[in-house]
């Protein structure tokens, strides 16, 4: 919990939940918020189908379905001398695989 002033008063809030509790006269925290470690990460995606900067390909392959559309991206894994890799996600199965150009 982190001690935050507001409209003059002490109120402590959680980073995490947002949880928020004025703060007594006495400086003591009686609240302990206990967090699972899937509360830990919080990731927002626009679209969970679609990954950030992939467009639509049609012509191939899923090695897991068979479908012949994908998403694809392309990122620089190694070194900038040597070529980028092609990622491909099923749009069917989801299944996500990488083609070195």
């Amino acid at each position: 919990m982190v001690p935050r002033k507001v409209n003059g008063k002490t109120i402590y809030k959680c980073p995490k939940c947002g949880y928020e509790e004025q703060a007594s006269e006495s400086i003591q925290v009686k609240s302990v918020i206990k967090h699972s470690n899937k509360e830990k990460i919080l990731v927002l995606e626009d679209d969970p189908e679609k990954p950030e900067g992939a467009q639509i390909v049609k012509g191939v392959t899923c090695p897991a379905c068979g479908n012949t559309e994908a998403y694809f991206w392309i990122l620089q894994t190694r070194a900038a001398d040597e070529p980028a890799t092609r990622f491909y996600k099923c749009t069917k199965c989801g299944k996500v695989w990488r083609e070195y150009e």
